[in-house]
């Protein structure tokens, strides 16, 4: 209740689970272009600020983002049971439809301020594919295993610096152990010491068992996806089953009295 309270107070609600089957295919099927509306607004934010692209350019990158909500909120507004729900719940959807129109942004000098609802976007786009993010992190304790990850990775950073000259400063050593845990190994700052080489050793085991760990959680995590989509069909097509099947009962009972009628007459 809390989360559903939280999502429709957010305007973020999306689908509610006990919707048609079509309409949570769809919602799904938004994913990508929503992703790529997340990934595309800071881009062009960016280009803008460095006169990157002609106004021309920007405008229509403006019109393709705010016709992506006008198209997902309209088909899902047509595919789901409880409209009046779905609308109420998603109402930031509403607010930045009426009120992003780019035709709007050119004509009023409150143009800056409704260019910034973009920021608006990305709140909800990421707060969508945070549900995601949730489901991965919630598998196997993934989330408080990345925690404890990032506490060992600091105090690592704190330690080497403590005991190799090669590494001046506690920030130096934590940006030296986030390198080297990530595989990246820029080599700008570089363990001297026997010591400072066995912490480093520890750090790299570490960064190995995090990338099979996280790896193994998100395979799950698309694995089960893919297995609660076949169960709800299943679920779908064995409830339908059942009614065409209490169908057929009532027919032949009825077909059964009007035989019993005749024979009486």
């Amino acid at each position: 209740m809390r989360r559903l309270r939280l999502g429709h107070l957010t305007g973020l609600a999306g689908v509610s689970s006990r919707e048609r089957p079509a309409a949570r295919r769809w919602a799904a099927r938004f994913e990508w272009p929503m992703i790529a509306v997340a990934v595309w607004i800071p881009v062009q934010w960016y280009l803008e600020q460095r006169d990157g692209i002609t106004p021309a350019v920007s405008r229509m990158g403006d019109w393709l983002v705010w016709l992506v909500f006008v198209v997902e909120t309209t088909v899902l507004t047509a595919l789901v049971r409880d409209r009046r729900r779905y609308l109420l719940g998603n109402w930031m959807n509403l607010a930045i439809i009426a009120l992003g129109v780019p035709l709007l942004w050119g004509e009023t000098p409150l143009a800056g301020a409704l260019r910034g609802l973009r920021l608006l976007l990305l709140v909800g786009l990421f707060a969508r594919l945070s549900r995601s993010v949730r489901a991965v992190l919630a598998r196997n304790r993934l989330g408080p295993t990345l925690v404890f990850s990032a506490v060992v990775l600091t105090l690592a950073g704190v330690l080497i610096s403590g005991v190799d000259p090669a590494i001046g400063s506690p920030w130096d050593g934590i940006w030296w152990a986030w390198v080297t845990v990530t595989t990246v190994g820029y080599g700008d700052v570089v363990p001297s010491t026997p010591a400072g080489r066995v912490i480093a050793s520890l750090v790299m085991l570490l960064g190995l068992g995090l990338f099979a760990l996280l790896a193994a959680n998100v395979s799950a995590f698309l694995i089960g996806r893919d297995v609660h989509k076949v169960e709800r069909e299943e679920s779908d097509l064995r409830t339908r089953l059942e009614a065409i099947e209490a169908r057929l009962e009532r027919i032949e009972q009825a077909l059964a009295r009007g035989r019993g009628g005749r024979d009486g007459d």
